[in-house]
């Protein structure tokens, strides 16, 4: 426990037996329970994770949305629920930076902000640099929000992960929690969190000309589809009125 709340967290893996040893080494002892989400692994990450303690949710349909919607579906009564990567890129050490300030009462959705940070040379592709970049100025353009990433180190209450409602089974999970917290009206708060290259291996996404355009084509469908339905359901909540006498 972290000043009495409950922590849990989840790890969406996929062959990443090189570095999930890592990952679950360095998370703090005051984590109440860690679930590693595995996306159909074919190497020994299952196998690695069990051997330090972790429970394992198997989501065998492929797609990192897929992976930490299997990961909350084994959720013990817990009140924060904390998301990182399985490859090394993030550091576990860190959570307490995003765990804090929920457990002050602080916000209810906490960022761990890559671009806050210090990203190590090579860490992220251009491609993501740009893609992150050209969301989080499509997001300020659409509802006056800013945000400096998309990073997958991120911190909720699980009520509040509840009440959003989580959906994305693909590359859309991240910008959809975002964008759920700015129509939930959710305190939410970026930390600076460091990132490095991971651990072994190419990136499933970044890493691919295919993996980029997909996670590219559905974080910016995302965004300009959620913007058309939020718009729709203000002039509908905002009818127009005319004044008397006036065209």
């Amino acid at each position: 426990m972290f000043n009495d709340f409950k922590i849990a967290v989840i790890i969406p893996v996929l062959n990443e037996e090189q570095g999930i040893a890592k990952v679950l080494s360095d998370i703090p002892r005051w984590v109440d329970q860690i679930i590693v989400a595995d996306n159909g692994s074919s190497d020994q990450t299952v196998n690695v994770a069990r051997q330090h303690k972790a429970e394992i949710a198997f989501a065998p349909q492929r797609g990192y949305g897929a992976a930490c919607l299997a990961g909350i579906e084994i959720l013990k009564p817990c009140d924060i629920v904390v998301f990182v990567d399985g490859d090394y890129s993030d550091y576990p050490d860190q959570m307490e930076r995003l765990v804090r300030p929920i457990a002050e009462q602080q916000a209810q959705l906490v960022i761990g902000s890559r671009a806050l940070g210090h990203c190590a040379s090579g860490a992220m592709t251009l491609p993501q640099r740009v893609g992150n970049k050209l969301a989080c100025s499509m997001i300020r353009r659409f509802w006056g929000q800013t945000y400096s990433d998309l990073g997958p180190f991120r911190a909720i209450t699980r009520d509040t992960l509840s009440k959003i409602d989580m959906q994305d089974r693909a590359f859309g999970w991240t910008v959809e929690m975002q964008l759920k917290a700015i129509l939930h009206q959710l305190k939410v708060i970026e930390v600076p969190v460091d990132y490095r290259a991971r651990l072994t291996g190419r990136s499933k996404v970044s890493g691919t000309v295919k993996g980029v355009i997909l996670a590219g084509t559905t974080i910016i469908g995302t965004i300009l589809m959620t913007a058309l339905r939020d718009r729709k359901h203000e002039r509908k909540a905002c009818p127009i009125t005319k004044t008397p006498g006036r065209f």
